[in-house]
């Protein structure tokens, strides 16, 4: 018990109550070497990656029928939505970067850390519903996407998607760096469909510019307000917090002060890069919305099926279309990919529980795959599209229960010792925070009562 509750000395502080548990994703931890000469530059293309493992989450299917509402209600009034819960996204991921490399713990070994057996199991369940959730939604944004391209029926495609589990075992044994090529490539193919449908598109450059501007009718009228929230709601994704304060770890920078403030550095270039890639697939989406659907008069347009069929007879060519689904397939299948390393992550942490990888990925997979079968079987396309925003609901309900521990951890001298978020960041980070719980819980009350 007494080493226990010891300091280890490759911890910056006397914050924390026991020595840091074993890493999580031990399979990879400290596996990719940084350059210890040569320039800047070099370096931080070696830390290339974890922030397009969380990118992913800021562009998965559960984004689009948000994106896709916005723009052809209101066409492109709603891209400075998008654009600052971009920037709610990258502060928050750079803190959770920073607290997986100054203290060697994610976010979950810290919650465990930190609060009582109760609180954190309470903590584990409600992240492993987030994790659940936004399988969910990748389960059926795959299933569609198949069903759009190839006419698979929705109920068979939901359950081909449990294939992918064996893309990711692959993955995983060939090494670290090779998963994050697969799902950089991916990133490029959706950001190559959305640059082709932007071209085919040709929105009104001038009114595009203006819609990252803030307008004030945004707050006054509660139509644009509801999807303004979920569009927040539905970027911010509370299991890539956990995930990025793991991956972060899987580089080996110089456990020394100067060693970790580099790599903090370069893990926030990574991620803040890599964000906006996100911001601009979410922005294309509703750009693309707004040209093609509001401008014609289309202006219900939210459900992905009604996009893609839509998309060809109003652009005058199938290769819209086309383009759409093969988006849609690769964002689907990508968010799944992170979906398992999160489910991992948060299992070992809370519970410092270990199970192998592909166990892991098979029980979130069946939680996931269960309840979309039974709805799709029973429903159809109707009962799909309620569990895709019942998904956001859930995400919604558990997102203020890891944004908060992160900002108070990251705000804590004892715990980050001299690399406690400073004065500013603390402020900004807290009124970030308030802004999530608040407009979150308007999300749910208008969800529920509204």
């Amino acid at each position: 018990m007494q080493e226990d509750l010891a300091v280890s000395t490759n911890q910056p502080n006397r914050g924390w109550k026991r020595r840091a548990d074993k890493p999580s994703l031990p399979e990879a931890h400290r596996s990719l070497r940084i350059p210890k000469n040569g320039s800047g530059f070099r370096k931080f293309l070696a830390f290339v990656g974890p922030g397009y493992l969380v990118a992913v989450g800021y562009m998965d299917p559960g984004n689009w029928a948000t994106d896709l509402a916005g723009g052809s209600q209101f066409g492109y009034t709603l891209l400075s939505v998008i654009l600052i819960s971009n920037l709610m996204a990258i502060l928050l991921q750079s803190l959770a970067g920073k607290l997986g490399i100054a203290t060697g713990r994610d976010l979950a070994q810290a919650c465990r850390d930190h609060y009582s057996k109760p609180v954190s199991y309470g903590l584990w369940v409600l992240a492993e519903l987030a994790i659940a959730a936004c399988d969910l939604a990748e389960v059926i944004g795959a299933a569609i996407a198949l069903n759009l391209l190839f006419g698979i029926p929705l109920l068979y495609g939901v359950i081909l998607t449990a294939l992918d589990v064996l893309i990711i075992l692959f993955l995983q044994n060939k090494g670290f760096r090779y998963l994050e090529a697969f799902i950089i490539a991916l990133i490029a193919i959706i950001a190559l469909c959305f640059g082709i449908e932007l071209f085919l598109s040709n929105p009104a450059i001038g009114e595009m510019f203006r819609g990252f501007i803030p307008d004030p009718s945004i707050v006054s009228d509660s139509s644009k307000l509801y999807i303004a929230i979920g569009i927040l709601g539905a970027t911010v994704m509370p299991h890539n917090l956990y995930l990025h304060s793991s991956i972060v770890q899987t580089r080996q920078y110089d456990q020394t002060p100067l060693g970790k403030r580099q790599a903090i550095k370069f893990a926030t270039w990574d991620s803040t890069i890599a964000l906006f890639f996100a911001l601009f697939i979410n922005a294309a989406i509703l750009i693309v919305a707004a040209a093609v659907f509001h401008t014609s008069g289309h202006t219900d347009v939210a459900d992905i099926e009604d996009a893609y069929h839509l998309l060809t007879p109003l652009l005058g060519t199938t290769i819209a279309s086309i383009l759409f689904g093969v988006a849609l397939l690769a964002s689907g299948q990508n968010s799944t990919l992170t979906g398992t390393l999160a489910g991992q992550i948060v299992m070992e942490g809370f519970l410092n529980f270990r199970m192998s990888p592909w166990l892991r990925r098979l029980i979130t997979r069946l939680i996931a795959i269960i309840p979309a079968v039974i709805v799709t079987a029973m429903y159809g396309e109707k009962g799909t599209t309620d569990l895709l925003i019942l998904s956001q609901v859930i995400l919604s309900m558990q997102l203020s229960f890891a944004v908060i521990p992160l900002v108070k951890f990251t705000s804590s001298k004892k715990k980050m010792g001299e690399f406690v978020n400073p004065l500013w960041i603390q402020i900004i980070a807290w009124f970030v925070t308030g802004v999530i719980v608040v407009l979150n819980a308007y999300l749910l009350y208008s969800t529920f009562f509204g």
